[in-house]
């Protein structure tokens, strides 16, 4: 890959990961709500699920329709019941304090945000849309070598991973900063119906 072909490419997956999206929300609540840490998981899921993208864009487009079979169904599902099911969770704290302790990071708790992220990232439309078309515009795939590919993975580890990395660390000051804002519960709420509609939309996806 040419130094412009890298710095295109790597722009254009930081705007993409910028973008208000399903995958922004889940980092950003799951950060502002249970520690930095797990915003974190879940950031480095959705990079990995992303990662996956690149490796199958790699392959080819054929390999990509053949690899969307029942693994990624079954991710998918996942992914949406764990949405669901967190959203319940926002819906019912949201008259408790924001300022509570933060709860104990878990490694099971860590690993179901990482598995989250990644079952989010493979069930969006736009990251499918983004490999399966404007990936090969950018990248010539057919011609691609070994460090070509080293390279792309880096790129979209770093913009992916950096850009959720950064919006988790922002909701958790903006959490502290706004612990007494007395519109919370009802942005709370309204940000748990959001998780859970996501996770219906994303389990109703064929």
């Amino acid at each position: 890959m040419t130094v412009a072909g890298s710095v295109s490419l790597f722009l254009v997956m930081v705007a993409l990961a910028t973008l208000p999206s399903a995958s922004v929300a889940l980092v950003v609540v799951r950060s502002a709500t249970h520690g930095t840490r797990k915003g974190i998981a879940a950031a480095f899921g959705i990079a990995v699920g992303d990662l996956i993208f690149v490796a199958l864009a790699i392959a080819g487009l054929a390999a990509m329709a053949e690899a969307m079979g029942v693994f990624f169904a079954v991710l998918r599902y996942a992914a949406a019941t764990y949405l669901v099911w967190f959203g319940l969770s926002l819906i019912r704290s949201a008259s408790s304090p924001l300022d509570r302790p933060e709860p104990i990071q878990t490694a099971s708790g860590m690993w179901i945000s990482f598995a989250a992220g990644v079952g989010l990232t493979l069930g969006d439309v736009k990251a499918i849309l983004f490999y399966a078309a404007l990936f090969p515009a950018i990248v010539d795939v057919s011609a691609v070598t070994i460090s070509d590919i080293a390279v792309i993975l880096a790129i979209t580890l770093v913009a992916v991973a950096g850009v959720k990395i950064a919006y988790a660390c922002f909701a958790t000051r903006i959490a502290l900063a706004s612990k007494e804002w007395r519109f919370r519960p009802a942005a709370q709420k309204v940000a748990g119906g959001a998780m859970i509609a996501t996770g219906g939309m994303l389990a109703l996806k064929t």
